[in-house]
C-alpha cells in the first residue's frame, strides 16, 4: 500500500483477457500478481530474455524492443481506455521493456541478470531525475511505457559501467 494510504486498483475485468492486447499489457499474466506486479513483471521479463533474447544478436534484439515498446503503447492504451485507470500497476508490459533494455550488451550469466534486475528495479521504483520527469510529463500508453524506458536506460547505463570497471563474471 502506498504512503498515502490508497491502495493501487487490481485487475478485476477479467472478461479482457479474451484480447490478446490484455495479456500484452499484463505481461502475460504478470501484472496480476497481488504484491509487487511491476518487480513480478520485471522477474517474468528477465526469464524471457534468458529464455528467448539472451542469445540473440544485438540488433534482433533491439528490434524485439523497439517492436515490444510500439506494441505497448497499443496495448496499454486499449486496457487504459476499457478499465479508466491512468496508469494502472497491472499493466506490466513497460517493465519489459526496460529490464529488457537494461540487460542489453550483458552476457547470459546470473550475475548479471541480477545487476541488470536490481538497477532497473532501482530507478523504476524511486523514481528521479529522468525517470521521474518522463513519469510526469507523458500520460496514456506512451507515459506508462516511457518512463520504464528511462529507467532502462539509466539501468543499462549503470551496469554496463559497473561490469565494465569491476570485471564481474
Amino acid at each position: 500500500m502506498p504512503a498515502t494510504g490508497i491502495s493501487k486498483p487490481m485487475f478485476t475485468d477479467f472478461r479482457l483477457l479474451k484480447h490478446p492486447y490484455a495479456w500484452l499489457a499484463l505481461g502475460f499474466g504478470s501484472g496480476l500478481s497481488p504484491n509487487a506486479p511491476g518487480t513480478v513483471g520485471s522477474l517474468a521479463a528477465v526469464l524471457l530474455w534468458w529464455l528467448l533474447l539472451a542469445d540473440l544478436s544485438l540488433p534482433l534484439q533491439l528490434a524485439v524492443i523497439v517492436a515490444g515498446f510500439g506494441l505497448g503503447i497499443l496495448a496499454s492504451e486499449w486496457l487504459i481506455a476499457r478499465t479508466g485507470v491512468k496508469d494502472p500497476g497491472y499493466i506490466v508490459w513497460d517493465e519489459f521493456i526496460g529490464q529488457w533494455l537494461a540487460l542489453l550488451l550483458l552476457p547470459k550469466s546470473l550475475t548479471a541478470a541480477a545487476l541488470a534486475f536490481a538497477a532497473f528495479r532501482l530507478f523504476d521504483i524511486v523514481k528521479r531525475g529522468p525517470v521521474g520527469w518522463a513519469d510526469r510529463r507523458f500520460s496514456g500508453g506512451f507515459g506508462v511505457m516511457f518512463d520504464d524506458v528511462v529507467a532502462g536506460l539509466m539501468a543499462l547505463a549503470l551496469v554496463q559501467a559497473v561490469w565494465r570497471f569491476t570485471g564481474l563474471a
